[in-house]
């Protein structure tokens, strides 16, 4: 059984895959430097009055203490699906506590921010260009675009189809060169598709028209007809063409914690498209085998709304929300 973790961590991405082969693969990073403890946030938990969006942006998951808490001891990869720092934040801190053998460097090339007065560390960013370019030791970087094939990603070992499933439909080298260019990363985001044994999943980072337009194009056989969407920009109303969403149909969205007034809710609405938030759920974690995907979240009144079962739990103690299936 497979398992992917999608983790509260404010307004970014984290994500955690747990494949069949043992390798754990890290999709993203954000709110790795929270420093909330378990108490305080049981505490927070404990006195928050129930509201009809359920608050649970508010309980930030370090996701440095969540791989521990899952036995984590090495990441097989990394995978940055473009280097905006809401993608980055506690990335010194993990390849501190975690070992990562692998790197996915996409080529995107965006000079330095500028740190002052923002929430993010610059030890974070200079980690990263360390590692990017090749300077720590003991990671491997390796370079794939839209359509790349290479083991243990999407190949066995003795190069048949499979490997951990992940496919790469945006971008490709022009589109690198044109975010580079014009120091506007969005089209230059990493479109990953994660073939498990319940159905296609994507992960599109910050993926914006000209990213989505490419993968409808070159690479439609990875996005079209997904079992699960990991909505793009956090879910944000990010002023661009949600056609996508005709084309992926997912079955299932979750939308990450942009403020309510930001969130792009008719964009699946009007598509008649099913979707949950982060902010009503938590933490969220699909588990996959034989053709089925179980959604576990961590929110039990959540469950208890929508009628889910919570006498169901996972290894987690996280509540049985429902299930899908190809």
């Amino acid at each position: 059984m497979s398992k992917v973790h999608f983790l509260t961590v404010g307004e970014g991405d984290c994500t955690i895959i747990e494949h069949n082969s043992g390798n754990i693969s890290i999709i993203d990073i954000c709110g790795g430097n929270q420093t909330i403890s378990k108490a305080e946030a049981f505490l927070i938990e404990a006195i928050e009055k129930p509201r009809g969006n359920f608050a649970m942006c508010k309980h930030l998951t370090n996701p440095i203490d969540y791989l521990s808490d899952l036995g984590v001891k090495q990441i097989f990869r990394f995978i940055l699906t473009h280097p905006d720092m809401d993608h980055l934040d506690g990335f010194n801190n993990l390849i501190t506590s975690i070992p990562i053998l692998n790197f996915w460097d996409s080529g995107a090339r965006k000079e330095k921010p500028d740190f002052e007065g923002t929430r993010y560390n610059e030890e974070d960013w200079d980690r990263y260009v360390k590692v990017r370019d090749g300077k720590e030791t003991g990671v491997h970087v390796v370079t794939p675009l839209a359509g790349s094939r290479f083991k243990y990603a999407n190949r066995k070992e003795d190069e048949t189809t499979g490997g951990d499933g992940l496919y790469i439909a945006a971008p490709d080298h022009k589109l690198i060169d044109e975010a580079n260019e014009a120091q506007d990363f969005n089209d230059a985001s990493y479109i990953i598709c994660y073939r498990s044994a319940g159905g296609k999943i994507l992960f599109p980072g910050d993926a914006h028209d000209g990213a989505w337009s490419y993968a409808i194009s070159n690479h439609l056989d990875d996005i079209e007809n997904c079992t699960f969407l990991l909505a793009p920009h956090h879910g944000r109303d990010s002023e661009g063409s949600f056609e996508f969403l005709s084309i992926s149909k997912p079955q299932l969205s979750l939308l990450g914690c942009a403020p309510s007034e930001h969130l792009a809710y008719s964009a699946w609405s009007n598509r008649e498209l099913i979707y949950f938030t982060q902010n009503q759920a938590g933490n969220v974690v699909l588990e996959i085998a034989n053709g089925k995907i179980d959604i576990y979240i961590q929110n039990e009144k959540l469950v208890e709304k929508i009628g889910g079962n919570t006498s169901i739990t996972n290894s987690q103690g996280y509540f049985h929300l429902g299930s899908l299936s190809l």
